[in-house]
């Protein structure tokens, strides 16, 4: 235990896959006996009081009623649905494009009020996990001799190396045709914003990045979900002293009892999901369902806030709004997902073999990887026939090397337990 208690505060991206990885961490650390409390946007209020931690308001965009941010969202996510078909690269001009503009205004918004709150709660160390800087942590950190931590809980390419994909490419670990082509493209397509950026980062005092970089590595302490044995090999290996990965990081959640079926009930297992933003794609889901449901097997589908879509249910199908997820995917015998790192790295963790469907982000990164690495298959989201989503099922099922090969990698994961070893590395920077 420690001598005396310390605030550490996680300031995590306004998602579900940075938000509840910052809850795995934040578990270990109070269990070591400091405290934990986070800043959040007005859109994540509810998720880590609902943990048992304090939560303090941080706005990045517009303040507006939670039901017009719902909408925003929404029709945010429904209005690029066309656009979940195309390649990583073709994504670079629409959905990347609008991401870093709206990013790129959280970070100023966020200046307005996150020194207020910095100062308020006066942390013994800021671990924010998002992929752009916001310069009021830096300012804190240097003017109160404070460490401040980057996680990264996307895929571990958010550091680039020449010698590995760029981040959001899914390009292959070797093609380094394809390498080039992304990184071009994103730079060209992605200069005005930069430059709106770093327009901003030089009001507030700070040096100007490079065009395609948005935040840079602590000097402190950079901790990366990902796991060791689906990590690439770079030119450069990152420094153990300023970098660590986390094994997945997989949190403490609430104990699920797998329900009755009314047809198949003995049959293995499926999880499906495609994330909080993904469940929007019902027409996906429902084709899913339909070739299921000439499957023994049995499966729980989490369809957010879209259960009323689904007039008719499967038999050998359940739908609920939200599982407790790690709880689930332990129990599941193989998973179908969107590519989200919670997902990516739980199904490593529990050992279980998945299909990766990506729409966008760092999702065509994991389901690249997860092939190329034999931990599961790859599958473009829409462009499948039923024969061939049945056969890759199966094929999932049955392969011993893969479930071979993910044993080993759980059994590793487990053995160093990422929340554990991330509370252990903050403690030690508190000392």
């Amino acid at each position: 235990m420690p001598d005396s208690k310390k605030t550490i505060a996680f300031f995590p991206e306004a998602a579900f896959g940075p938000a509840l990885n910052s809850v795995g961490i934040a578990q270990a650390c109070e269990k070591l006996g400091h405290k934990a409390v986070f800043l959040t946007d007005p859109g994540m209020q509810g998720v880590y009081s609902g943990y048992g931690f304090d939560e303090y308001t941080v706005n990045m965009s517009e303040p507006m009623p939670p039901e017009e941010m719902a909408k925003y969202w929404t029709d945010f996510i429904n209005g690029h649905i066309p656009n979940f078909d195309l390649s990583a690269y073709e994504q670079i001009d629409n959905y990347v494009k609008e991401c870093w503009e709206a990013i790129v205004e959280t970070a100023v918004w966020a200046e307005k009020e996150l020194p207020g709150v910095l100062e308020k709660v006066s942390p013994d160390i800021v671990c924010v996990d998002n992929v752009i800087l916001f310069p009021a942590i830096k300012r804190y950190a240097r003017e109160n001799n404070k460490p401040w931590v980057r996680v990264i809980s996307c895929s571990e390419n958010e550091i680039p190396d020449p010698q590995i994909p760029p981040h959001l490419s899914g390009c292959g670990e070797n093609d380094s045709e394809c390498f080039s082509a992304y990184q071009n493209h994103f730079n060209e397509v992605i200069q005005p914003i930069h430059d709106r950026f770093n327009a901003f980062l030089a009001e507030c005092g700070e040096a100007a990045y490079p065009v395609g970089e948005f935040f840079e590595a602590s000097p402190h302490m950079n901790l990366l979900l990902y796991p060791e044995p689906v990590k690439f090999n770079r030119a450069t290996p990152l420094d153990p002293g300023q970098f660590q990965y986390l094994e997945g990081c997989v949190r403490d959640e609430e104990a699920y009892e797998v329900p009755q079926f009314k047809a198949h009930n003995d049959g293995p297992l499926l999880y499906v999901s495609f994330g909080s933003l993904g469940s929007g794609d019902t027409g996906l889901l429902k084709r899913l369902m339909d070739v299921v449901s000439t499957m023994a097997v049995r499966a729980l589908f989490n369809v957010g806030d879209y259960e009323s879509e689904y007039d008719t249910v499967p038999d050998n199908v359940q739908i609920a709004s939200w599982y407790p997820q790690p709880s689930v995917i332990s129990q599941a015998d193989a998973v179908i997902h969107h590519g989200g790192n919670n997902s990516f790295n739980e199904c490593l963790y529990f050992g279980k073999p998945a299909i990766i469907m990506p729409y966008v982000w760092d999702g065509h990164d994991n389901a690249k990887r997860v092939a190329e690495t034999g931990h599961g298959h790859h599958l473009h989201r829409n462009h499948w026939k039923p024969k061939e989503l049945r056969a890759t099922i199966e094929s999932m099922l049955s392969n011993k090397a893969m479930q071979e090969r993910l044993a080993t990698t759980s059994a590793h994961m487990r053995s160093e337990h990422g929340p554990t070893k991330a509370a252990a590395i903050l403690s030690g920077l508190l000392d």
